[in-house]
């Protein structure tokens, strides 16, 4: 481990490598206008670009419709600005691959924009990549006004039996059963999972094992299922992008990084239904025995509007998260700021991680979250004081720096909810400025500094510590510790 984390500089990823040589997909037959999918022509010119060594692919201004798109080695795909390209929701269009998603393996429908084992690839312009996700996403009541709802029922589709979630179809509605029984069988054919296609959303763009990535300019929005998805990724630059999901879409994750070494994601804005920027490596078991972490990333000037958390770790860490750098970010009415979750039965390790210099305000819930009883629900609420025996599953957070934060508005200003047999370990909280409800929340944790904390709640005390051990509080006028 560094003594001195915060002196950390990770090296710039590596950009792609791409010829200069260009082809534009209307001089391959694709019809502007929306009227007809465009598939077979923007393929024809992804293809023969590849096959004359890489190059750029130019989608002009106008409106594309366009079923998925399998991306090549050493192309840049570029849309200019005024271009959007919207992925036709039908699911018959969409072949089943097997691929990631929540941390576990399985069949997926084929992404909008799909690649893998790929090197020197690259999405750029000023244009708008739309996956219509209104046409695969389920909707649930609660989000949803009365009108909102009534609207969404006349428009078709159907309701689940207790009519509080809307699904497009009913074999969307099925799906999971029927994908659940298949799974309880031991069935992995492909095949079998094919009725189920309408349930098996894809992302709006999923890129594994792929190395030297570039995503710099473009819109993706309006995902099926999460939004840009790179896995096992090495050299990633995202810069630039905006991410746009319905505050309301069900799993409209903006950005998850999964088990991806040296990243960078800067100058970007996210306005999502899910966690914003969210650092992943599998789940559970299967995450463990991957060992595939995701380690050495930098995130900084990126603004999130909207999202269950603005800058996210777990809850499937299972192959651990190291080496983080988070600075220069704005949340504007998050449900949380820096969100920390994970549960037992995950295991894995997240360590050395450095946050700074982040500004909240409008906070639905936490400005700071550790949550390790995570159960799937938007808040981190819930908690318990049984002791388990610490084995592979349990997961550990150590070693974690955050500095100069300041919140304006949240419910509370800092949420710690460690497990009774591994505590939190070894947080380091340097200026912190906070206007909310609550302060400082803390239940099992140890080695935890408090240096130059302000707050003012309408709650008191202020500071509650309960079964904590070797906390500091320092140079914090007129706050104490109080034990619970």
């Amino acid at each position: 481990m560094c003594s001195n984390p915060e002196t950390i500089a990770y090296p710039v990823p590596e950009l792609p490598r791409i010829p200069e040589r260009t082809f534009v997909i209307t001089d391959y037959g694709a019809e502007e206008g929306g009227f007809t999918l465009c598939t077979s022509a923007i393929q024809a010119a992804l293809d023969a670009c590849a096959a004359m060594g890489g190059g750029k692919v130019v989608i002009p201004a106008g409106i594309w419709r366009t079923g998925p798109l399998t991306l090549h080695s050493r192309i840049n795909l570029s849309a200019d600005k005024g271009a959007l390209v919207q992925f036709d929701p039908d699911p018959a269009l969409y072949p089943l691959l097997s691929s990631q998603y929540e941390g576990n393996a399985g069949w997926r429908c084929q992404a909008p924009l799909d690649g893998e084992g790929l090197s020197d690839v690259a999405i750029t312009g000023e244009g708008v990549f739309d996956g219509s996700g209104e046409g695969w996403r389920p909707v649930k009541r609660f989000k949803m006004t009365e009108k909102q709802w009534n609207h969404l029922i006349e428009s078709g589709g159907v309701l689940d039996p207790q009519g509080e979630v809307w699904w497009p179809s009913r074999e969307a509605l099925e799906g999971e059963g029927f994908c659940r029984k298949l799974r309880d069988k031991g069935d992995t054919r492909m095949e079998a999972f094919l009725p189920a296609r309408a349930y098996l959303r894809p992302t709006l763009l999923s890129l594994r094992n792929c190395r030297r990535v570039l995503l710099d300019g473009p819109t993706f929005q309006n995902s099926p299922a999460w939004c840009l998805h790179p896995f096992g990724c090495e050299q990633i630059t995202v810069r630039n992008v905006q991410v746009r999901n319905p505050w309301y879409s069900q799993n409209g994750d903006g950005l998850d990084l999964e088990s991806c070494t040296h990243a960078l994601v800067e100058h970007s804005s996210f306005d999502v239904g899910d966690d914003a920027i969210c650092l992943k490596s599998g789940k559970d078991e299967e995450g463990r025995k991957r060992r595939m972490p995701c380690r050495y990333i930098t995130i900084r000037n990126c603004t999130v509007y909207h999202g269950h958390g603005g800058v996210v770790i777990g809850s499937e860490m299972s192959g651990g998260v190291h080496a983080v750098r988070v600075s220069d970010c704005l949340f504007i009415g998050t449900d949380i700021g820096l969100r920390f979750k994970s549960t037992r039965g995950r295991g894995g390790v997240v360590e050395d991680i450095v946050m700074e210099n982040i500004s909240m305000t409008g906070i639905v819930h936490e400005a700071v979250s550790f949550h390790m009883f995570y159960a799937g629900v938007e808040g981190s609420e819930g908690y318990d004081e049984q002791y388990f025996s610490v084995t592979e599953e349990t997961p550990q957070f150590r070693e974690i720096t955050l500095k100069n934060l300041v919140c304006h508005g949240a419910v509370t200003a800092l949420l710690v909810n460690g497990l009774p047999e591994m505590p939190l370990a070894d947080l380091t909280i340097e200026q912190f400025r906070a206007v909310s409800e609550r302060g400082i929340v803390m239940r099992h944790a140890t080695g935890l500094t408090l240096d130059r904390i302000w707050l003012q709640t309408t709650e008191t005390p202020e500071i509650t510590a309960h079964r904590c051990s070797q906390v500091v509080l320092t140079q914090s006028e007129g706050l104490t510790i109080t034990e619970k």
